[in-house]
């Protein structure tokens, strides 16, 4: 563990970590729907305790989530009904609902249920038809017009399930939004902003990009893999040589030409408004790179003049195998600069170096050459887990930035 902290010679924040940040937290806490717009970069799990802490900050935090997902019950979705992952969405969904009396607590509970993995086929079959007609008492406890709302996403979804499907250990959650998706269009945003709706978000919660797309990684050994869960190391054997590089893959035979990724207005807009623009722990490559990936998005990025803050992982990352600190700097620079305009557009390391080791030559590499401000803060747990970050400190750390 460091004895002492890094800092870097030039520190100007917006507003800093003076006095007036306790004041600045009350407020927000005491009137949380008028706290700032930050936005994330991430996938699904990393970020589901910290949501639920942030809330009580603000409620106008902004979630842009991963739908490349191909593992677990995703892969199965994705498989039947060619679309994006929806597991991460409907995971930070329900991380950010309010879940108080002033809720819908019993939205949110069908939402979270899983179909029991033990029971067989046509027992499952009936659980599904339970929740078609409404006999299901999860769904019986859920108020109209509500009710037949989700009903009715329910039933698409059974309409055009395939009979191969495997509804065993099924999110029920994941099967409304993709009755959803199919009687939108195949477009995730409207029923995004539905299922917020329903369960009271309090932030916004979106993915990047609706497309029907796969992370694929060339490996510095030569070797390329297809699919996310194939390279993560969490489902499969795990990769053996570091990542030289990243992209989607689609059934298009040119992803970029084709503007298949393309991000909406909508998410743009998201973007431009956010105050603070944050890319946090998580799968580096699989959570945090391929938010950058859609068209778009980096444009959209480099028009907000907003901070950019990196929080570096804790424990181990299987996807930074062989990647130093500074590594992982210059590689999101790289994406949040594809054209390499030689500067680094990212503003502030936050991290606390009692938990990432690291060294004071990597330290000057990414404040002197790279120009990237370090804020060296203890964002340690009470319980001394050197694997994960104290949401209540990270949360505060990042608010005194706003």
């Amino acid at each position: 563990m460091s004895k002492h902290r890094f800092s870097a010679t030039s520190l100007s924040l917006p507003r800093g970590f003076g006095n007036a940040n306790g004041l600045r937290l009350a407020r927000y806490r005491k009137a949380p729907e008028l706290g700032p717009k930050i936005l994330f970069f991430s996938g699904g799990t990393a970020l589901r305790s910290f949501s639920e802490i942030l809330a009580g900050y603000t409620h106008n935090s902004i979630h842009l989530v991963t739908p490349f997902d191909s593992g677990g019950s995703s892969a199965e979705l994705r498989k039947a009904f060619a679309m994006p992952a929806v597991g991460d969405l409907r995971a930070r969904l329900l991380s950010l609902a309010d879940d108080s009396v002033t809720g819908h607590p019993e939205i949110a509970a069908l939402f979270s249920h899983r179909l029991d993995k033990g029971r067989r086929r046509e027992l499952l079959e009936q659980d599904l038809k339970a929740l078609v007609t409404g006999k299901h008492p999860l769904l019986k406890a859920i108020a109209e017009p509500m009710r037949s709302l989700i009903q009715s996403y329910i039933a698409e979804f059974a309409n055009q399930m395939p009979d191969s499907f495997e509804l065993a250990g099924a999110s029920v959650g994941n099967l409304i939004l993709t009755g959803g998706y199919l009687m939108h269009n195949r477009s995730l945003d409207p029923i995004a902003f539905l299922f917020g709706q329903l369960i009271k978000t309090r932030g916004t919660v979106r993915t990047t990009t609706d497309a029907d797309l796969q992370l694929q990684v060339d490996l510095e050994n030569g070797r390329r893999i297809t699919g996310q869960h194939r390279f993560t190391g969490k489902e499969m054997a795990e990769i053996d040589s570091p990542i030289k590089s990243i992209k989607l893959s689609g059934v298009a035979d040119d992803v970029d030409t084709q503007d298949v990724s393309k991000v909406c207005k909508e998410t743009r807009k998201l973007i431009d408004s956010a105050e603070l623009l944050v890319f946090p722990p998580g799968s580096f490559y699989s959570s945090v790179i391929a938010n950058l990936l859609p068209k778009g998005v980096s444009k959209a990025l480099s028009k907000n003049p907003s901070p950019r803050v990196y929080v570096p992982s804790l424990g181990t990352d299987l996807e930074t195998l062989g990647m130093t600190l500074v590594d992982q700097v210059r590689v999101l620079c790289s994406h949040l600069s594809p054209k390499n305009s030689g500067q680094c557009p990212l503003d502030v390391l936050l991290f606390d170096s009692r938990l990432l080791k690291t060294s004071q030559e990597q330290v000057d590499v990414i404040a002197n050459e790279l120009g990237v401000q370090i804020i060296d803060v203890d964002l340690a747990t009470a319980a001394g887990d050197t694997h994960r970050y104290d949401d209540v400190k990270l949360a505060e750390a990042l608010l005194a930035l706003t």
